[in-house]
């Protein structure tokens, strides 16, 4: 899936998120100083950053499907090797990287165990495979409570909860059978801290990925009542939400 969207609209919906979660995805596939790293579905760059800090921008190759974010890292990571493609057909040789990684991205991939099965192909033998996906089924991710408040109001809404590797263990299962071996998972944890109910809402309406689409396709009054039953479900004032992230990390063969 390309998210036609700008990379400040995709920061201030999910970057807020993803860069709490990249130094521990990077952290979960070894990435160090010396290393060659692929980011699959890199988006405005917030695992690019964290990469790029770790192991420099030479080192460090991006790819996605959108072109706003492709342009967005070559002007905020000159150095990084990104390219518009998808995970699906990767363009680069057997065993070029020592890690390949993903971040939020599996579960809008169109062939989720394809993509998986490439990132290993391009990845050498020993070399770390890692991704996470939001746990959309569990309902603890930073867009369940949208979800649960469109479902009262409109049963249905498709939500993301039945996306590839959503729910507990699916991630694994997915590495398995694209042939990553030696696979682990687990959750990924973040507290975010919000000022009012307000910040958070508000980026909901930028377009960016299935909610922002969803919400932005009703009448002006059932977006207003979604709104509302978010600010029921949601803390008052300031304060710090917990989410989590099932995560995966196997070894390419």
């Amino acid at each position: 899936m390309a998210f036609d969207v700008s990379a400040d609209s995709y920061d201030r919906f999910m970057g807020r998120y993803s860069v709490l979660l990249a130094p521990q995805l990077a952290d979960l596939a070894g990435i160090e100083e010396g290393m060659r790293v692929l980011d699959v579905g890199c988006g405005s760059g917030v695992l690019t950053g964290e990469l790029v800090e770790r192991v420099g921008a030479k080192n460090v190759t991006a790819i996605d499907p959108s072109i706003q974010f492709v342009d967005a890292i070559r002007e905020r990571y000159p150095g990084v090797d990104v390219r518009p493609g998808t995970a699906e057909q990767l363009p680069y040789t057997d065993g070029e990287f020592n890690a390949a990684l993903s971040q939020l991205v599996v579960h809008f991939m169109r062939d989720p165990v394809a993509g998986i099965a490439e990132m290993g192909r391009v990845t050498r033998a020993g070399g770390a495979v890692a991704a996470c996906v939001w746990d959309l089924a569990g309902g603890r991710s930073p867009i369940s409570p949208f979800w649960q408040a469109a479902h009262e109001l409109d049963p249905s809404a498709e939500d993301e909860s039945e996306r590839a590797g959503g729910t507990e263990g699916s991630l694994a299962d997915l590495f398995a059978a694209a042939g990553i071996g030696h696979v682990e998972s687990g959750d990924l944890v973040i507290h975010v801290h919000h000022d009012s109910f307000e910040e958070w809402w508000e980026p909901f309406v930028l377009g960016v990925g299935p909610a922002s689409a969803y919400l932005n396709k009703l009448e002006p009054a059932v977006r207003d009542a979604i709104r509302e039953r978010c600010r029921e479900l949601m803390p008052t004032g300031p304060h710090t939400i917990e989410w989590h992230a099932w995560a995966a990390r196997g070894v390419a063969t």
